[in-house]
């Protein structure tokens, strides 16, 4: 189901209504960055933590934009029905009316935004989640993944690949070290700690991987922050994934192998416990 109110540059307006030149950096380099925000019961999840790593990436890539971004999205979300929604937010750099590589400052940005339904993940209970299956393949991509920018071919290729191997996502590996999924973040749970890579240029700081580690310090679960070698996950207890969007999921296969028993960890069920509780603060105002 599509958006049926559309956010472009001030308007909301309907998607057919929403018009953006060819000359968009954004069309033609992909000279912008994004954010993608799941709300639940109208309310955005880690709403300020999305708009702080937009912020980080505009600066990275020098666009200027200063909007009043929570109520924009939130005023966005009202409009499409409220309820359990995505909103994807990009901003170029803009268009000068022809192509060209350079650019300079006087160019006006370009913000778009729209919504799409997602399902309350939390609500469903720990026995409907369904496991992951996954690859491992090279990292094709920039050495900028901080920066989430909408230069997406490389992550698209790889998932592609793991879809036609009959997977769901694939993990990837740079210089012989596991970095993260190609929209998600990585998790090895070892004899009760939680291992994840470290936070380099080259992964993206997601906003849920920053949540499991803080909600596993708050449970006192203990985790490091390490350099992970791809030959490790075959000893490992457990493998999670996290996205804003899908939460904190468990792998059950990798490369057709199962992750120790093949069955939801004990260690998974206890952060999806503590995900659904902060979900319920959440969106009852205690969070």
């Amino acid at each position: 189901m599509k958006s049926e109110v559309v956010y472009l540059n001030g308007r909301f307006v309907a998607p057919d209504q929403a018009q953006v030149s060819v000359f968009d950096r954004g069309f033609l380099f992909a000279d912008s960055v994004y954010e993608v925000i799941p709300y639940y019961r109208g309310v955005g999840f880690r709403l300020q933590q999305h708009l702080d790593r937009l912020a980080y990436s505009l600066r990275a890539v020098r666009i200027q934009a200063d909007e009043d971004w929570a109520a924009i999205l939130d005023e966005l979300v009202r409009r499409n029905g409220g309820g359990n929604l995505s909103v994807y937010l990009q901003v170029s750099r803009g268009s000068a009316g022809y192509r060209t590589h350079t650019y300079d400052d006087s160019m006006r940005p370009t913000v778009f935004a729209c919504t799409s339904p997602i399902r309350d993940i939390y609500s469903d209970g720990a026995e409907q989640i369904q496991g992951y299956n996954v690859i491992v393949t090279a990292d094709l991509r920039w050495r900028r993944c901080d920066i989430k920018s909408t230069g997406l071919l490389p992550n698209i290729l790889v998932l592609q690949q793991a879809r036609e191997a009959g997977a769901d996502e694939a993990l990837l590996v740079r210089d012989g070290l596991l970095s993260e999924g190609t929209s998600s973040n990585l998790f090895v749970v070892k004899q009760g700690v939680i291992y994840t890579p470290k936070r380099s240029s080259e992964i993206l700081g997601g906003t849920t991987r920053e949540l499991i580690l803080e909600l596993a310090s708050e449970a006192g679960i203990p985790y490091q922050e390490v350099d992970i070698r791809p030959e490790e996950l075959a000893t490992a207890d457990e493998v999670w994934i996290s996205s804003s969007t899908r939460g904190v999921m468990p792998v059950l296969t990798i490369d057709g192998e199962p992750v120790a028993d093949g069955q939801k960890g004990p260690l998974w069920h206890r952060m999806f416990d503590l995900f659904t509780r902060f979900q319920h603060r959440l969106m009852t105002g205690e969070a």
